[in-house]
């Protein structure tokens, strides 16, 4: 597959007004809103077309997978900071595209605060470029990190630049034993201090704190901290990452994004609490779980559901007037048409 083939079909669709269904490796498929309009497999627009490790960033088409970069990054001791999932045979595209960041979130940032630059396709079939190789080329309205998240409604991501750093010199994770409340007491007790923590796990009365960085950081703060040293802590978070973890089990999973600090909202089936406090597991029918979310100023995602329910529901907390309107013009001035995955994001668009 080539450039000119994603181009040469999203210009049919225009044409056609046909709606897209852009898909890479399709291993989130089961996220955000239903799947609609004829296929567009990219998966075969594939390989990676620089990498520099002193400059730290490298570029890669759409359809190449996840696996191939972080081998190639590896050969030079290097990663994706936001841990992305990998699922199924996640691709580069993809990962930007739904926006999903792993266990070490916490400590590095989202996808967005990775990606440098992209080169996308837009509803009409134009290539457009946004960003660059280093962080010192962003100017103006950052278009490229804009596209983080956007569930391929605003183009199909051709290629993309992500910035990539060093591996951590030492790593360890502790394991304390302590009920939800204490746990988010600690977590963010421990995160106002100048602790290398880059992970951190609560679930079933158990917290998981893994610490990152130079080796004598890491042996001062386990000093500090206490716990128990993990046994298997690698397949342990390797299992969050990738969300086989019995606390991702179920036919409805919920996501709730939080100040840290917030207590916890009242609702039933706590599954597991990430990111220092800020994220937070829920499953089962929730009825009121996006306005308690909503009161202790964040929001919900319905991750994962069966089709009924994500139809009542939608995947994403609804938009107020003002954003809705701002997304349409977006939308707008991207896809014309509306050809590009309607409906991923937000039924009105």
């Amino acid at each position: 597959m080539t450039l000119d083939d994603i181009v040469l079909a999203v210009r049919s669709a225009h044409d056609s007004a046909a709606p897209l269904r852009i898909r890479g490796a399709g291993s989130k498929d089961f996220y955000g809103g239903l799947l609609a309009g004829d296929l567009l497999d990219v998966s075969g627009y594939r390989g990676i077309t620089a990498y520099e490790p002193t400059e730290l960033y490298i570029t890669a088409r759409c359809g190449t997978p996840l696996s191939e970069i972080e081998a190639t990054l590896a050969e030079k001791g290097q990663m994706l900071a936001f841990e992305p999932p990998h699922f199924s045979g996640a691709t580069a595209g993809g990962c930007v595209a739904a926006g999903l960041s792993g266990p070490r979130r916490q400590q590095a940032g989202a996808v967005r605060d990775f990606v440098l630059g992209v080169k996308l396709v837009d509803g009409t079939g134009q290539v457009l470029n946004f960003g660059g190789q280093v962080m010192k080329n962003v100017a103006g309205y950052d278009v490229s990190r804009l596209i983080a998240g956007s569930f391929g409604t605003l183009g199909v991501i051709a290629e993309v630049t992500l910035k990539v750093l060093p591996r951590p010199v030492a790593e360890q994770t502790l394991v304390f034993s302590m009920d939800r409340g204490e746990a988010l007491k600690k977590l963010n007790q421990w995160g106002g201090q100048p602790l290398p923590i880059s992970a951190s796990f609560w679930h079933q009365g158990q917290l998981w704190l893994r610490l990152s960085g130079a080796g004598a950081a890491v042996e001062a703060a386990c000093r500090k901290l206490g716990g128990d040293p993990a046994v298997n802590a690698k397949n342990h978070w390797n299992s969050i990452r990738e969300q086989t973890h019995p606390a991702f089990a179920g036919d409805i999973l919920w996501r709730l994004a939080l100040p840290s600090t917030a207590p916890c909202p009242g609702l039933d089936d706590l599954r597991a609490i990430e990111w220092g406090g800020a994220l937070r597991w829920y499953a089962g029918e929730q009825s009121a779980i996006r306005g308690a979310a909503a009161r202790l100023g964040g929001h919900a995602v319905l991750y994962r559901a069966p089709e009924s329910l994500r139809c009542l529901e939608g995947a994403f907390a609804p938009l107020s007037p003002a954003l809705l309107a701002l997304h349409r013009r977006l939308k707008k001035a991207f896809d014309p048409k509306g050809i590009l995955n309607p409906g991923r994001l937000y039924a009105e668009f």
